[in-house]
């Protein structure tokens, strides 16, 4: 039977850490052996996670707080699996989560088979914020083909040599390590492989100031992804997992034309009545301001946010605001650190 450590990582989760070990203990394949990471915690998950040490599965590893690239290097030194699965704290792998992983590690048509990658259920709860998240990460799962270029952090396996052989995590890189290891692992050869059998459950993920620091530390990683593979230099597939980010970036400088033509509108209101702004430069500037964005929201209207919107109408466009100038804010600071070459951004 095939040895399979299973590797997670926590700071400041301690409502989380039970149920995500519990789950991980009720797997159904063996041999097993989980390691759990408390990166510098301060709310008592270190001693909740040096609890678990009594049970014969669970080793732990105690470190200052050094970050999640840290921690998943920290437990694949001490992994001794031929697979090293990853995982979040606050997620509840199905008990044949990493059954069905290996069910999809053969091969087809000599396939250099490197890594394997689950599914992540999100968890809907009643708040806008969940909805939003569980929807998108839903319609981004229905697209994914079988031969993907992420092995997303919450559910996936790599094979420990060839993770070990492209330099494993390097403890530099802020956020994002999942998709830097999964690229460099298909730049020296590999292939991943997507398998929706394999499922994990997400804890709800609630709270607007937690999600925009999420989705802030995700543009701002992705500079450095983009950086360091530039799609000349990127084999396979193209990016498989971005979802509705893009056009929610749009979402700002759209909101801000609906607002320049209504501007408009009212000013000719103001000065010379309709007469004015049927005038024909008036008219043509705010056909233009118009239609650009109605081609944003029609675009928009493909994706499973507008649901939200038709039944939150007041809140969504809040949050898609909100997360529009988050995406903004991190997409400008990870400029910046790619100018002062910090975060990760020399580690080549």
């Amino acid at each position: 039977m095939t040895f399979v450590s299973v590797t997670v990582c926590v700071r400041d989760g301690i409502d989380w850490v039970d149920g995500c070990i519990e789950s991980l203990i009720e797997q159904t394949h063996r041999p097993l052996e989980i390691i759990v990471v408390d990166d510098g915690s301060t709310d008592g998950s270190r001693e909740k996670v040096e609890s678990w040490q009594e049970h014969e599965l669970v080793s732990t590893i105690l470190q200052e707080p050094l970050g999640l690239s840290a921690g998943r290097m920290a437990a694949l030194n001490q992994a001794k699996g031929e697979w090293v699965a990853i995982t979040d704290i606050d997620v509840r792998p199905e008990p044949d989560w990493i059954e069905n992983l290996l069910l999809a590690s053969d091969p087809l048509d000599g396939e250099n088979i490197v890594a394997i990658t689950g599914r992540t259920v999100f968890d809907r709860g009643d708040d806008t914020i969940s909805i939003i998240r569980s929807s998108e990460v839903e319609a981004k799962y229905r697209s994914r083909s079988r031969i993907t270029t992420l092995a997303n952090g919450p559910c996936s396996m790599f094979r420990r040599d060839e993770l070990l052989a492209i330099g494993g995590f390097n403890p530099d890189w802020y956020h994002a390590e999942d998709m830097e290891v999964s690229l460099k692992l298909i730049a020296a050869g590999g292939v991943i492989i997507y398998t929706p059998g394999a499922i994990v459950n997400h804890v709800p993920e609630t709270g607007l100031k937690r999600f925009l620091g999420k989705r802030l530390r995700d543009i701002r990683a992705h500079v450095r992804i983009v950086r360091h593979f530039p799609s000349r230099m990127r084999r396979g597939p193209g990016f498989d997992f971005i979802g509705s980010s893009w056009l929610v970036l749009l979402g700002l400088p759209a909101h801000l034309l609906l607002l320049s033509s209504l501007l408009l509108i009212a000013l000719g209101i103001n000065e010379g009545g309709i007469d004015e702004i049927t005038s024909g430069a008036n008219t043509n500037l705010i056909a233009i301001l118009l239609v650009i964005y109605s081609v944003w929201f029609l675009l928009l209207l493909r994706n499973n946010i507008v649901q939200t919107m038709l039944r939150r109408p007041i809140t969504t466009p809040i949050v898609i605001i909100s997360w529009s100038i988050s995406l903004w804010a991190g997409l400008t600071l990870g400029v910046f650190d790619a100018i002062l070459k910090r975060r990760g951004h020399d580690s080549y």
